[in-house]
């Protein structure tokens, strides 16, 4: 029988709450989708799956939010996924948001990364705040989601999956142990964001493929009073840890997260003695020149890198996101911000599925999307890991050698860049529509690119608009034709939602647009690259799928047909 802690965590700076355990008054309905694990991914793929209409189960083991701070560091595009599911606005009053970050060696700061920074900008581009911090958020918005039910306490110990009948009818079937015994519930569809070791995962022996890398780090939270900016700091063979590298992020709450890398020798029972944790923080803050300053452990774990993905995020009707679909570097923040991806993009597909608008074939494009993602990822993170972790005794010597040379010689320090988590362009998606102009369209962002935000007003922009639908923008004051509105109509009977929203230089309503936005100045015009008659269409996940310089009802269908995948 399983037994989740029922204590609240210990923690400086964060409330625990305890929630009771769900359990069945009688044989439980079948859901039309269950998600298994109650982490960020797994609540941030709930909420967007209410968004559009879809009834879903979170099955969360433990009975609070996670110990520690864990994933801490959040992308700008995360934020625009966070605002999307309701939350982005407490994740930027809590968080301490930032810009920068550099790179030290032999006490010489030998490179400063900027990240850029737009007027057309909502969020900041990297935010910190503690990821117990940020589930406690997303908590609070399911509870206030009438379409979302969290279930504290359920521990998944088995599950299996029916064969599905010519009318599509398959479902899954799940058994679930509780503090009160075991039950079962059937779903139409299962997300597995299980985590690391996902139990579904191992249920039906799934590989990863990728790699492992020797270097381990212990991730260390202190409270500490430290009169330092919020940025990235990254030191690399300071004479206390000779050969390897040490990171530090502010957080709020007065905590700092410090990340060293241990000697391959050292067992991680060892680096998590107290005695062991106490004698290396200190190391680091002498050398800093901040020994003797107070500090309070709050929390400690270690961290293994690895780059690793599953081949295929789609078997039959059960689906994987997060870690659960993949393990990534936490060199440039793309855990979680990678997850969070995952979510949105699994989360409109799912839902077009499950509510019978588009074809299963859908949900083939999520594993092409976000697996060509993940290994794009895994290319880009294992440069940045086999920097900061030299996987050999030559990567060693070459990074070694960087090192030197970055204290007398500029030309190299671009090397230490850790190659920031970032939106993924879906450039070669099978969403995309093959007789857009995008070939022949050479400014503004292309087809497989998120839509670019634009700042409308003081605390206006575009993506305050952007809801649960597809979104054809539109520049300029012609109404829309007959024709076009007559496609509109027809596929918004279907069930597929389009909204139209257009950019007007004049203080105009234009006619067969849901919404008006005036662009006197040409602002948007000029993000897009665009001229009167230029159209573009974006998923419900803010990506592009056509762009077209003059738009016609029948291009305007067969783009919407693909990217339903109804062709």
């Amino acid at each position: 029988m399983h037994r989740p802690e029922t204590s609240p965590r210990a923690s400086l700076y964060h409330a625990y709450r305890v929630h009771p355990h769900f359990f069945p008054q009688g044989e439980p309905p079948e859901v039309p989708v269950a998600i298994v694990g109650g982490g960020p991914i797994g609540m941030v793929t709930a909420l967007a799956l209410a968004r559009h209409g879809v009834r879903c189960v979170v099955l969360q083991a433990e009975q609070q939010v996670s110990e520690g701070s864990r994933a801490i560091v959040f992308t700008r595009r995360s934020q625009e996924i966070l605002q999307a599911v309701g939350v982005a606005e407490a994740v930027v009053a809590k968080g301490l948001p930032w810009t920068s970050g550099n790179s030290f060696y032999r006490g010489q700061r030998v490179f400063r990364m900027e990240s850029p920074v737009s007027e057309d900008d909502r969020f900041a581009p990297l935010i910190n705040l503690q990821q117990n911090v940020l589930e406690s958020y997303l908590v609070d918005a399911i509870e206030r989601e009438p379409l979302v039910e969290i279930r504290w306490g359920n521990k998944l110990v088995g599950v299996t999956q029916s064969e599905q009948d010519k009318q599509n009818n398959g479902h899954v079937t799940l058994q679930i142990d509780t503090p009160d015994g075991e039950y079962t519930q059937h779903a139409q569809w299962l997300v597995a964001a299980d985590g690391a070791r996902s139990t579904v995962r191992t249920a039906m022996g799934l590989r990863f493929e990728g790699a492992s890398y020797e270097g381990r780090f212990v991730i260390a939270d202190i409270r500490i009073d430290l009169d330092l900016p919020t940025e990235r700091l990254a030191y690399f063979a300071p004479d206390w840890n000779p050969g390897n590298t040490v990171l530090m992020h502010r957080e709020p709450d007065g905590i700092w997260r410090v990340d060293y890398q241990l000697p391959a020798t050292e067992t991680s029972e060892h680096a998590l003695q107290p005695e062991t944790i106490r004698e290396r923080i200190n190391a680091q803050l002498d050398m800093m020149g901040l020994g003797g300053k107070p500090w309070e452990l709050d929390w400690c774990s270690v961290y293994s890198a690895r780059a690793l993905t599953l081949p295929d995020y789609v078997h039959g009707r059960i689906l994987f996101a997060g870690d659960a679909a993949h393990l990534l570097p936490i060199f440039g923040v793309r855990g979680a911000n990678t997850g969070f991806q995952d979510a949105i993009d699994l989360s409109w597909k799912l839902a077009a599925v499950a509510k019978g608008v588009a074809p299963s074939a859908l949900l083939a494009s999520y594993t092409h999307d976000r697996v060509g993602a993940a290994r794009e990822i895994i290319a880009e993170a294992g440069k940045s890991t086999r920097f900061m972790t030299p996987p050999s005794h030559g990567f060693r010597l070459l990074r070694d050698a960087v090192l030197d040379l970055s204290l007398d010689h500029a030309f190299v320090r671009p090397l230490f860049h850790w190659r920031t988590s970032r939106a993924h362009d879906y450039r070669d998606s099978p969403l995309n529509s093959p007789s857009d102009d995008n070939a022949c369209m050479s400014t503004g962002p292309t087809v497989g690119a998120p839509a670019p935000n634009v700042k409308l007003g003081a605390n206006d922009y575009l993506y305050d608009h952007l809801g649960a639908a597809f979104h054809l923008v539109i520049f300029g004051d012609v109404p829309l034709s007959d024709a076009l509105c007559d496609t509109l109509a027809t596929w918004r009977e279907r069930g597929v939602p389009v909204t139209v929203i257009a950019f007007a230089d004049k203080q105009t309503t234009v006619a067969g647009a849901d919404l008006t936005l005036p662009d006197p100045a040409g602002h948007a015009f000029e993000r897009y690259g665009a001229e009167h008659g230029t159209a573009y269409l974006v998923r419900p996940d803010h990506h592009i799928c056509a762009r077209w310089q003059t738009l016609d009802a029948a291009r305007l269908a067969d783009a919407l047909a693909h990217a339903t995948a109804c062709v």
